[in-house]
């Protein structure tokens, strides 16, 4: 049931028409999806992980990406991996259920509708967590949409 709750599609992240990155997230994890560029050996490529900064590139060149991210991650829980072309970087969320706009501040940010969707996704896969056996993959929510983080067993904390 949890994998009805999954996302359905990556983002993309596109700057001056061309695709930097995709990504999609989970209640707990940010996932990038870098597509490496061919030829260069996989031995080359780097990714250095800060609590609040992402820092991903090719030795001896400037960084591909050298960024702030939007929230801070857990750094001992975030890791990086490369399987064909791709290179995968998971960041474990500081706080859990927390509905990231875009993985890098200031940069590529979802429209408020997409934001919406995503926060109500996480919102559903909280519930799912919460209470094994249930199947919340076609429930709807009819008003506003409370904070995954801050959602406990129907009573919203402050």
């Amino acid at each position: 049931m949890a994998e009805k709750l999954a996302p359905e599609k990556r983002h993309s992240f596109v700057h001056n028409g061309q695709k930097v990155f995709e990504w999609d997230q989970t209640l707990e994890e940010v996932n990038i999806y870098i597509t490496l560029p061919p030829n260069v050996p996989k031995k080359l490529f780097y990714c250095k992980i800060e609590s609040k900064h992402l820092e991903v590139g090719i030795k001896g060149n400037p960084p591909y990406l050298n960024h702030d991210l939007t929230s801070p991650v857990k750094t001992d829980c975030s890791y990086w991996t490369l399987e064909d072309d791709i290179m995968h970087v998971m960041l474990q969320k500081r706080d859990k259920g927390q509905t990231w706009s875009s993985p890098i501040q200031g940069e590529g940010h979802l429209d408020p509708y997409t934001t919406d969707q995503e926060q109500k996704r996480l919102m559903l896969q909280r519930f799912q967590e919460e209470n094994p056996g249930f199947d919340f993959s076609q429930a709807q929510f009819t008003g506003n949409c409370p904070d995954p983080r801050t959602f406990m067993g129907g009573i919203r904390s402050s």
